[in-house]
């Protein structure tokens, strides 16, 4: 969420800058601003009688030692009186409290001063782009249908035992998927990140804490009778490690990676678009989250775009970077990049990884602060990025890499594969 001060001191600006997410909060504002007030007016006539209640008794103690009942007996009635009276400001402080965190969580995240204004993927900004856009010959395949001539995977299989958009990796298919995985994960931990593997199901408060709800709740599974959720991303258990936790200034960055599996509903999802790897229900993903400094965030996010970078320059694929418009966004990131490959046979750009910086966003929701050298506890700041989703990787590599005889494997994945092409 953003900072209850910040909106408290900086209303018209936060109503400018919500404006680049195309968000209109004016109402939302208006009402936050008055329940704030409110709500602190409440909060000191509560503590104001609380502290009365409190000489009151002090007062009592003393008349009855000095043996002046009837005083201390009017006393009293006056504590009963407070004692009714700080439990009707209790219920109101409570209320208003509810109030004011239901109109918080509706507030999307400030974007950067950087982001671009604009609405879709289309207004997006071109920052670099690196590696020459192979050409392929007329009799160029997209992958779905390498992965048919090959045996690399059975949408069909899935679709049966599941439904589409979960598909079966097979023989070097499987072997593929799993070399890149241990790829991504090894360039990590050489990169400084400590590796885990956390659950796949999350609790509702570790949803909330990164933003996925209730922003995304019609894109997570969601398991009722436990209420539990299906996780969209390694993000969420990782980055809730470190909910209601106070960190050492000394200790960040914290730097953690994680290979999941992926689940999104993804619905409204259709067309060509999507066909073969393009968008799944569940993928697979490495995921690089931090936990920094405030005033170092932004070097931070600089240097996870890099990594990610010079993964696809490893895999020899070409593409580029792009800053996000504020319309395309998520809800709870301050500045996102997005990293795309060209698709040879597709003849198109597919996102292959976003790494963003939440500043305290997430940090405000999970109370996540660090300590630092004077003793104050500040929020820290929270970034992640996808390093890197595996499907339309395979997609770029299954296609850019064809031959006629056969698909050439990058030299980075050969001693994980232990063979140099795919026949």
């Amino acid at each position: 969420m953003i900072e209850i001060a910040v909106i408290r001191n900086n209303g018209p600006e936060v109503l400018e800058r919500l404006k680049i997410k195309n968000f209109d909060a004016t109402g939302i504002m208006e009402r936050l601003q008055q329940v704030d007030a409110e709500r602190r007016q409440t909060q000191k006539h509560l503590d104001d009688m609380l502290a009365e209640s409190k000489s009151l008794a002090k007062d009592i103690g003393r008349l009855f030692k000095e043996g002046k009942a009837d005083e201390a007996s009017a006393l009293k009635e006056r504590t009963s009186a407070i004692k009714k009276e700080s439990k009707i400001l209790q219920e109101q402080l409570n209320n208003l409290s509810r109030e004011q965190n239901e109109l918080m969580v509706q507030l999307p995240n400030l974007p950067h001063e950087s982001v671009p204004p604009g609405r879709t993927a289309e207004d997006n900004v071109i920052v670099s782009s690196e590696g020459s856009l192979p050409e392929l010959g007329d009799n160029a395949m997209p992958h779905w249908e390498l992965a048919q001539k090959y045996q690399l995977i059975d949408f069909e299989w899935g679709t049966k035992i599941t439904g589409a958009g979960f598909p079966v990796y097979k023989g070097l298919g499987a072997r593929l998927q799993r070399a890149l995985i241990a790829f991504f994960l090894d360039e990590a931990i050489d990169a400084g990140y400590t590796e885990y593997q956390p659950p796949l199901l999350v609790n509702e408060d570790s949803a909330f804490a990164t933003g996925q709800l209730p922003d995304k709740d019609g894109q997570m599974y969601h398991i009722p009778l436990d209420n539990l959720y299906l996780i969209p991303t390694a993000e969420v258990p990782v980055t809730n490690f470190y909910r209601d936790t106070i960190l050492q200034a000394e200790d960040l960055p914290v730097k953690s990676t994680a290979y999941s599996l992926c689940f999104r509903r993804e619905a409204g999802s259709y067309g060509k678009e999507v066909r073969g790897l393009n968008r799944l229900h569940q993928f697979d993903k490495v995921e690089i989250v931090q936990v920094t400094h405030p005033d170092k965030s932004y070097q931070a996010l600089k240097e996870m775009v890099e990594h990610v970078s010079m993964l696809l320059r490893k895999l020899k694929l070409p593409y580029r970077v792009a800053r996000l418009c504020g319309g395309d966004m998520s809800f709870a990131a301050a500045l996102t990049y997005d990293m795309e490959v060209f698709s040879a046979a597709q003849k198109r750009w597919l996102e292959v990884s976003s790494v963003s910086n939440f500043e305290t966003f997430q940090s405000n929701r999970m109370k996540l602060r660090f300590r630092t050298g004077e003793g104050k506890n500040e929020m820290a700041h929270t970034l992640n990025g996808s390093a890197l989703a595996l499907p339309r990787i395979m997609a770029a590599l299954l296609e850019n890499n064809q031959s006629e005889k056969g698909i050439n494997i990058p030299e980075v994945l050969q001693p994980y594969l232990r063979t140099d092409m795919i026949r």
